[in-house]
């Protein structure tokens, strides 16, 4: 197998970078993939690698295996890295991990890249303001809310005074607990 020339921090820094858009993960996806990250490094970043899922689970933290096995699963389908089970505990399943953040050139439209960062600066505009957005709930409510409300509940009590309470469910507060239900 070829072995591939990836920068460890540029890897990681994409890699973080595609993780904090993409809402469907959590923190055990995360330290899932950083184990296997760790093992792809042990193995000089060859093109595929094969693991043991013990080793994997004890690298990641995770205690569960069906935690593992669906983890393992869904960064495969979301194209984190490619897992093929082998069903064999002598052999190991393979694993291939994709590349992140091993672009050198600008990125002169951030927006428009994908999942690499670049070595240069990335050209943001100088007058980027910090816009406020106003609570669209709130603005109906009137400015003596205070006043109103407390006025409100006033004629609420007066309202509820007057109904008499009426036990449809029969229930006394002398239970006898001995007898059936």
């Amino acid at each position: 197998m070829i072995l591939q020339e990836i920068n460890y921090i540029k890897h990681l820094n994409g890699v973080f970078a595609q993780f904090s858009k993409d809402s469907r993960l959590n923190p055990t996806h995360i330290s899932l993939y950083v184990g296997l990250f760790q093992i792809w490094n042990t193995n000089f970043f060859k093109e595929e690698f094969y693991v043991n899922r013990a080793e994997v689970m004890e690298f990641s933290k995770i205690g569960s295996k069906s935690t593992y096995h669906r983890c393992i699963k869904e960064l495969s389908h979301w194209e984190y890295l490619l897992y093929t089970p082998s069903h064999n505990p002598f052999k190991g399943s393979r694993i291939k991990m994709f590349h992140f953040g091993t672009s050198t050139e600008q990125a002169l439209y951030p927006s428009r890249t994908e999942i690499g960062t670049s070595a240069g600066q990335a050209l943001v505009s100088i007058n980027k303001h910090i816009q406020t957005i106003e609570n669209s709930k709130n603005l109906n409510k009137p400015k003596n809310f205070k006043i109103l409300n407390s006025q409100n509940s006033k004629t609420e009590e007066k309202q509820n005074a007057t109904v008499s309470y009426q036990d449809n469910l029969k229930t006394s507060s002398n239970k006898n607990y001995d007898e059936p239900l």
